[in-house]
């Protein structure tokens, strides 16, 4: 629908419409013409249509209906601007106006037409898909009916299609409630005249304190959970795998999540006495002040099960609506936290809360936790997120492991109350508390990462809130529009900035899922010259932001006697690339353009070009994005083509460049007083396209040739650690 563009009439904006009982005669024809152009509304073209007849019976002057077009280049930069703010506010459309050329208005109606627009695809495809579900069920009861009507009795042997639809559920009824009572008896049978266990049925990491239940704060519902306990039995699948389906199931969820968040919140404004001073920066949980605070928590912890708990707080520059409506997104959340999550899902959805601002919103997730090295397995959690305002200024999201509702089975790893509490602050910054609380089965961690992880950096608070400030500073430099037009090299066009840091953002999020340890990854070890060096191969079809063929990944992890800061520094510096770079040739790298990402010098993308006599490599560019924080670094690059470059520089789509990343993860080999004394982890990763093909089979010496440059690459950056060039 189009919107009457009346740039040209004074007295319709400075007075209120009042509606006539008369349509202006004008009316059919301008509507039948809007119709006419529905093409190009589904274009993003702008109409510009005459104001309504004015109302004043003296005034007979009409104008004479114009219609505007728009260039290519104005609807592709507003539809770049688009995807980053679909409702600008006045400033915005001003300097929108001015850089397009268009009236303010014009600008206005176009925003207001594309979300109408991008609400109707919207909806259209959630009732094709509301549609193809609503047939699936219908199919899927017409086969229950069949089946019904040629359906025995197991007791008599009868037809059960010859009874009548009530007698059938009365009996069946009958039946499930028979078998509960069976069951519940034999329980009963089994604990007669033993002290009353949780509904855990494992012991306790204390037999002598009380057993633990999800009484604190709710009434009688210790009794409750017990016996949904005994009642559950041996059954592993309830709430893990299936999907939380009836009132009775969604009720215990909401039950301890309400138990979850009280937890929470006051552990993330205890005083000091539960929290001790960590080795790794961030505050550690006083285990002993923890069972003596929360004698009631969320169940017992087994026998023989590690536990990580740590809290750590920081002060990010986003507002904080934007970070709830991020972490109750699973796609911007696994996004924004791409270094730790290599893949998360959303099962379900229990609770939408309010509209727009998520008050008392639940889903059911399941993520893959990792560190960016192959050599540490990832933590898999299925949980339930819940979210809720605690006051005007203040939201609570919190995390917490439904795996506690088997009683007879116990994940590698499991979530008890984690989250954080975000507090409103002055010119759009928020303060974070964040909790980790995770109980796990000790993994078969490699011994060059042991310390690294037992520290509590790999997996710890810290290392959340790092990483959520750091992105929040490259979120807020791409938004930014206040860029000096003097500064040397630095990337000005606004649209520029953003299509080039869209690019560099899936760049980084392509390389992090391919150097972890995720079951998405299937690593086969191989030796080449005494070094451990990990292959996989990838096949790409038909997918636009990666070349077509088969590809082969490369990735090995060391030890590096220098500090992490050292070395990012060393492979971060265009001036220092020609030393480790062998794709290089030996050639001066030089900086055509960068973005800076925060207030560390580090954070930045830059695009490179590699000065070299050979010709083939003359249109190849190098797109880089570095990347640090008090708990890791990356370096992580990709050769792009540079008519395609060209075109995300003037704001193009940057969606349909294909990349292959690859670069580094530089890691603290310890906790805190070890960083910047001892050494480092370093990840060194390549993706190659080996063949064109992606139906050819991948040959010996393509592999020989990858695990020789990555050799070769350690070798050099090895050698210069040791020479002291890094400096």
């Amino acid at each position: 629908m189009y919107h009457n563009n009346n740039t040209n009439s004074s007295n319709s904006q400075q007075q209120p419409h009042q509606s006539t009982p008369e349509i202006p005669p004008h009316r059919t024809t301008l509507e039948n013409d809007l119709e006419r152009n529905k093409d190009d509304e589904a274009a993003g073209n702008e109409i510009d249509v005459p104001p309504s007849s004015d109302q004043d019976p003296d005034s007979q002057m009409r104008k004479k209906q114009r219609y505007h077009r728009h260039s290519h280049d104005q609807i592709l930069e507003m539809e770049c601007f688009f995807k980053e703010c679909p409702h600008p506010d006045d400033r915005q459309r001003r300097e929108l106006s001015r850089e397009l050329k268009l009236n303010p208005l014009q600008i206005k109606f176009w925003f207001q037409n594309k979300r109408t627009q991008v609400k109707s695809l919207h909806e259209r495809h959630e009732n094709n898909l509301l549609k193809a579900e609503n047939d699936k069920l219908i199919a899927e009861n017409m086969r229950y009916k069949e089946a019904l009507l040629h359906a025995s009795c197991p007791r008599c042997g009868g037809l059960t299609g010859e009874m009548s639809f009530d007698e059938q559920q009365l009996r069946a009824e009958n039946m499930r409630i028979r078998e509960e009572i069976e069951k519940m008896s034999a329980k009963i049978q089994r604990f007669d005249g033993k002290p009353g266990s949780s509904y855990y049925n494992m012991p306790s990491q204390n037999q002598m304190m009380p057993p633990k239940s999800l009484d604190q704060g709710v009434g009688n519902y210790r009794a409750q959970t017990h016996m949904i306990g005994e009642m559950l039995g041996d059954n592993n699948e309830f709430l893990g795998t299936l999907p939380i389906s009836n009132d009775f199931e969604k009720n215990i969820v909401m039950e301890i999540g309400n138990v979850a968040m009280k937890e929470l919140t006051n552990l993330a404004m205890a005083e000091k006495t539960l929290w001790l001073p960590g080795s790794c920066g961030c505050e550690i949980l006083d285990q002993d002040e923890y069972l003596r605070s929360f004698p009631k928590g969320i169940g017992p912890t087994p026998l023989g099960i590690k536990i990580e708990a740590s809290r750590h707080s920081a002060v990010v520059i986003m507002d904080y609506n934007k970070l709830v409506e991020m972490f109750m997104d699973v796609n911007q959340w696994a996004n924004m936290f791409c270094g730790i999550i290599s893949r998360a899902w959303l099962h379900q959805v229990l609770e939408i809360g309010l509209t727009e601002i998520f008050d008392g919103a639940s889903q059911v997730m399941s993520a893959e936790f990792q560190v960016p090295s192959p050599l540490v397995p990832v933590r898999d959690d299925y949980f339930v997120r819940f979210c809720k305002r605690r006051s005007v200024e203040s939201w609570i999201i919190v995390d917490f492991s439904v795996d506690q509702l088997r009683p007879s089975s116990f994940t590698k790893s499991r979530r008890r109350p984690s989250g954080c509490v975000i507090t409103e602050l002055p010119n759009g910054y928020s303060k974070i508390v964040w909790i980790e609380h995770v109980e796990l089965e000790d993994n078969e961690v490699h011994e060059l990462y042991k310390s690294y992880v037992n520290s509590g950096l790999a997996f710890g608070a810290k290392r959340w809130v790092a990483s959520l400030g750091r992105q929040c500073e490259r979120l807020a430099s791409a938004m930014a529009t206040n860029i000096p037009p003097a500064s040397i090299g630095v990337l000005t066009n606004g649209g520029g900035r953003r299509s080039m840091m869209r690019l560099s953002e899936r760049m980084m999020m392509s390389f992090c899922t391919a150097v972890g340890a995720s079951t998405a990854n299937t690593w086969t070890l191989l030796t080449v010259a005494g070094e451990d060096v990990r292959v996989m191969t990838r096949k790409s079809v038909d997918d636009p932001g990666r070349p077509s063929g088969i590809v082969l990944s490369a990735a090995t992890s060391l030890w590096l006697p220098l500090p992490s800061t050292t070395v990012f520094s060393f492979l971060r510096s265009e001036n220092s690339r020609n030393q480790w770079d062998i794709l290089s040739n030996g050639g001066q790298v030089v900086e055509l353009a960068h973005i800076a990402n925060g207030h560390d010098t580090g954070n930045c993308v830059s695009l490179l070009r590699v000065n070299t006599q050979d010709s083939s490599q003359s249109n190849m560019i190098i797109l880089q994005e570095s990347c640090t924080d008090a708990t890791g670094s990356f370096v992580v690059y990709a050769p792009v083509d540079l008519m395609s470059m060209n075109a995300v520089l003037k704001g193009g789509n940057p969606d349909c460049v294909a990349l292959l990343p690859s670069g580094f993860a530089v890691l603290p080999d310890g906790p805190e007083p070890m960083v910047g004394s001892g050494g480092c982890l370093l990840t060194v990763a390549f993706q190659i396209l080996v063949d064109s093909v992606p139906t050819s089979k991948l040959s010996a010496s393509s592999v020989t040739t990858v695990s020789s440059l990555i050799k070769c690459t350690v070798e050099r950056i090895q050698a210069a650690v040791c020479s002291g060039r890094t400096n």
